[in-house]
C-alpha cells in the first residue's frame, strides 16, 4: 500500500481533469467546478486505473470521485457488465445507481441496473435480458444473481466496495469474497470506508494491487456543526434528551443508539412524551423501512430512532441535528455520525449524552479530533407552562399504484391542485415506487387531501388511498 496521497498540485477545477466530453458536459450541467478534497486526491489515481483505498467522512463527494472514474473505463459498445458497486444497504445502492445515472446522462445507451433484496430475485431478470454495463448492489442479492447465473462477471474491469466497514459490520464479508472468486484477477478495485479497523486494512490487502491510499482529514469545524456534551446519568437520559429536543426544537433529527432494545425504549419514551417519532433498526421488514424513511425525509415525522449500522446509507437532505443517546467506541463513527448534520452550507447541530462510564470514549474523541470538547448545561424548567413538542409539518398519504401502473409526480400533483383544488405550495415530495407512490401534503390539509384522492380518479383509475401512520 502506497503511503497517504499528499495534496494534489492545485488541482481543484475539474477542468484541469482528462475527462471525456460526455463527463465534462455532465459536470457542467450539474453545476460542478470546485472537487471536493476526496476528488481532488483520489480521481488522478482512479483515471489512471489504479486500486485505490479511501477514507473520508459522509458528505465527502466520494461517489462522484469514483462514479467519474469508472464511467471514463466504460466501452459503451461492449454488451458486457464492466462495473460492480457493492453496497451494504439498499439506501446507499439507489443513491450510487441515481448519481451514475446523473454522470453518466451525456453517455448515449449505457445501462445501470440496481439489484438489491426486498422485492423477488424473479422480478429483477428482465431487467438483466439486455447486458448492463453497471451493477450496483449488495452483496446478498448479486451472490444470489450469480448462483442462479443471470448475471456473468467474467469481463468486469472495476470492483467498487462502497462503505466497506458497514459491510463487514453487517456479515457481508464471506459473501464478497464469494462474488470476488468470479471476477478477472486483472481489475481495478476500489475500496472506500469511512473508517480503516484491521479487517478492512486485510481486506485490502487480499483484494488489492499496489493501491493508493487516500485520507482525507476527517476534523469537524465548529463552522459547520456545533458541537455540545451534556454529563448525565443514564437513568436520567429520558428526560435530558426530551429537555434538548424541547429546547433546541430541531425540524428533524436523527438520535443514535447502540442497540435495537436501547431503539425501541428511546421511541417508546420520545412517543410517550407527545413527539412524532419513528424507529430504524434491523428487524423492520423492507417496506417497513421504506416507510420510515419516506416519512422522515418528506417532513412527516421529526424525529428518527436509530441504530448506526441501520442508518447506513441514508442520505437526508438539510438534516438538523444529531443527537447521540450513547457515545460510540470508535471515534470514526462519532465522526460519521455528526458527519450527517451541516451539509450544504447549512449549519449543523450534534448533541450527545455523556454518563460517567463514558468518559474514555470522550477522551478518544478528543484525541481524534486533537481538540478539547464543549460541555453544555441541560435547560432547567422555569416553573412556567412545560413546552410540547412540534406537530410534524406534512403528512404522507400513501397511493397504491405506482411505476407500474404508469403514475407520475405530475399526475399526483396535477390531481391534488386540479381535481381537489389544493395550492401547490401544501404539496410536498412525492416518492413513486414500481408499486407504491407516496406523498407528503401540509398536515392541515391533509384530510382534504385525502378525501379529494378517494373521491377522485387519477389518469381515469381509482386507487386506494390511506394515510401513512
Amino acid at each position: 500500500m502506497t503511503t497517504p496521497s499528499a495534496p494534489a498540485s492545485g488541482l481543484t477545477n475539474f477542468s484541469t481533469l482528462p475527462l471525456a466530453p460526455p463527463l465534462v458536459q455532465a459536470i457542467e450541467v450539474l453545476g460542478f467546478a470546485q472537487m471536493t478534497p476526496i476528488q481532488e486526491h483520489a480521481l488522478p489515481s482512479l483515471l489512471a486505473g489504479k486500486d485505490v483505498i479511501a477514507r473520508a467522512r459522509a458528505g465527502s463527494g466520494k461517489t462522484v470521485a469514483f462514479g467519474l472514474g469508472l464511467l471514463s473505463r466504460i466501452d459503451v459498445a461492449t454488451a458486457r457488465v464492466q462495473v460492480l458497486v457493492l453496497c451494504p444497504t439498499r439506501e446507499l445502492a439507489d443513491q450510487v445507481s441515481t448519481e451514475l445515472r446523473r454522470l453518466a446522462r451525456f453517455i448515449a445507451n449505457l445501462r445501470v441496473v440496481t439489484l438489491c433484496g426486498g422485492v423477488p430475485v424473479r422480478t429483477q431478470v428482465p431487467s438483466l435480458q439486455n447486458t448492463p454495463h453497471v451493477i450496483v448492489g449488495t452483496p446478498g442479492r448479486l451472490l444470489d444473481h450469480l448462483k442462479r447465473e443471470t448475471i456473468a462477471l467474467g469481463e468486469l474491469k472495476t470492483l467498487v466496495l462502497d462503505e466497506a466497514d458497514r459491510m463487514l459490520d453487517m456479515g457481508f464479508l464471506d459473501s464478497i469474497l464469494a462474488i470476488v472468486d468470479t471476477l478477472p484477477k486483472s481489475r481495478q478495485t476500489l475500496l472506500f470506508s469511512a473508517t480503516y479497523p484491521d479487517e478492512i486494512r486485510r481486506l485490502s490487502r487480499t483484494l488489492q494491487h499496489k493501491p493508493v491510499e487516500v485520507t482525507i482529514d476527517n476534523v469537524v469545524s465548529e463552522t459547520e456543526i456545533e458541537q455540545l456534551y451534556f454529563a448525565v446519568k443514564p437513568a436520567h437520559k429520558g428526560d435530558a434528551l426530551v429537555a434538548l429536543l424541547l429546547a433546541y426544537r430541531p425540524e428533524s433529527a436523527i438520535v443514535f443508539c447502540h442497540t435495537r432494545n436501547d431503539v425501541r425504549e428511546v421511541t417508546a419514551q420520545l412517543a410517550a412524551r407527545g413527539f412524532s417519532v419513528l424507529a430504524l433498526h434491523g428487524e423492520l421488514e423492507q417496506r417497513q423501512r421504506d416507510e420510515v424513511l419516506v416519512r422522515f425525509a418528506n417532513n412527516s415525522c421529526a424525529v428518527l430512532v436509530a441504530t448506526d449500522v441501520a442508518a447506513r446509507g441514508l442520505d437526508i437532505k438539510g438534516l438538523a441535528a444529531v443527537v447521540s443517546w450513547e457515545l460510540p467506541n470508535d471515534p470514526d463513527i462519532h465522526l460519521h455520525r455528526i458527519g450527517r448534520t451541516g451539509r450544504a452550507g447549512q449549519k449543523g447541530l450534534a448533541l450527545g449524552l455523556c454518563s460517567p462510564g463514558e468518559r474514555e470514549r470522550l477522551t478518544a474523541i478528543e484525541r481524534a479530533s486533537g481538540k478539547a470538547v464543549r460541555w453544555g448545561q441541560l435547560p432547567q424548567g422555569d416553573g412556567a407552562e412545560p413546552s410540547r413538542p412540534q406537530p410534524p409539518a406534512m403528512t404522507t398519504l400513501i397511493i397504491e399504484g405506482g411505476r407500474q401502473d404508469k403514475l407520475r409526480a405530475g399526475d399526483l400533483l396535477g390531481a391534488l391542485t386540479g381535481d381537489v383544488g389544493l395550492p401547490g405550495e401544501v404539496v410536498g415530495k412525492i416518492v413513486i415506487t414500481p408499486s407504491l407512490t407516496y406523498v407528503a401534503v401540509r398536515s392541515d390539509r391533509a384530510d382534504a387531501a385525502l378525501q379529494g384522492l378517494r373521491a377522485s380518479k387519477i389518469k381515469g383509475k381509482s386507487f386506494r388511498i390511506r394515510r401513512l401512520g
